[in-house]
């Protein structure tokens, strides 16, 4: 054998990290393994469920009952023309968020065997709970369309634009504020019960179960302060699209329970969220090497 058959073949090429790039690019650059783990996340949620996806239908009912039957038929709200509507779009909101922000906030530590053995992009976890919320909009929606079809509604190009306007910001925030609280919640597991007792003042903080012409009526010049926040101005837009045009006059209920500026402050709560995403993703890239020590 000769004696250069021996040595052996040197490539000069530099070290390079074998695991993947970081960042919020790199999760939609790898659709697959997103699309895998959403489609885990849903199956996990009805595993040994009888009715499965019916769940999905059955919960935002329910809930629709409850604040219809108590705020409507107990505590009577007679100067809300159909309540039950009004309450319902407000629900689409709160619930995108709420459970975008939870389910988030605890994916990393739910994840947590994952994150040790494999090498992927550790946004992917709480952007796979984004997509599992939104997701669950769907049969919401189909409700929310039914009962405005029964009750003569159209729906308007503009407006229904706005309702998409309204699904971008509170997956950017919901987004946004997961990022920071799920690398939180590895170093302090108590960041998750405050995230849950955070999102209980949410449904008192938009105009869901009270129309926003109570907020003007009760605090006058202040009230247009109301509107920094992007929550609010989400549910707004849901009920511009789907709740105005239920009512007996659709122009007059948009002149007295929908805001001039409301499209001024959905776009500034747009760009808010897209400055929480930076800040969430920096903060995120920051602290996430100490996570698989911490988990």
């Amino acid at each position: 054998m000769s004696e250069t058959a021996t040595q052996p073949h040197v490539v000069h090429a530099p070290l390079t990290n074998p695991a993947p790039t970081a960042g919020l690019l790199e999760v939609f650059r790898r659709r697959y393994l997103l699309k895998l783990l959403v489609r885990r996340e849903i199956s996990a949620r009805y595993q040994s469920s009888l009715l499965g996806f019916l769940w999905s239908y059955l919960n935002p009912l329910s809930q629709l009952f409850i604040y219809w039957f108590v705020m409507g038929a107990i505590i009577g709200r007679d100067s809300v023309q159909m309540f039950a509507v009004h309450v319902f779009c407000g629900l689409i909101v709160v619930q995108f968020f709420v459970e975008t922000f939870n389910a988030g906030t605890r994916s990393i530590v739910r994840n947590k065997a994952l994150v040790r053995k494999m090498a992927m992009p550790r946004e992917m976890f709480p952007v796979a709970s984004m997509l599992v919320s939104l997701y669950h909009i769907g049969p919401q929606l189909l409700i929310l369309a039914f009962i405005c079809a029964l009750c003569g509604w159209t729906p308007d190009p503009t407006y229904m634009l706005g309702f998409l306007l309204a699904l971008v910001i509170i997956a950017t925030i919901g987004l946004a504020l997961a990022l920071m609280f799920s690398i939180a919640n590895v170093f302090l597991r108590d960041v998750g019960s405050f995230v849950n007792i955070l999102t209980n003042f949410v449904r008192f903080g938009v105009p869901m179960i009270y129309p926003y012409t109570l907020v003007e009526e009760r605090f006058g010049a202040v009230a247009p302060y109301y509107l920094w926040n992007p929550i609010a101005d989400a549910v707004l837009l849901v009920q511009q699209a789907f709740w105005v045009g239920t009512t007996d006059d659709p122009a007059k209920t948009h002149a007295e329970h929908i805001p001039a500026d409301l499209w001024t402050y959905s776009f500034i709560g747009v760009g808010v969220g897209l400055v929480l995403l930076v800040i969430g993703q920096l903060m995120f890239r920051k602290f996430e090497n100490k996570v698989p020590e911490r988990l």
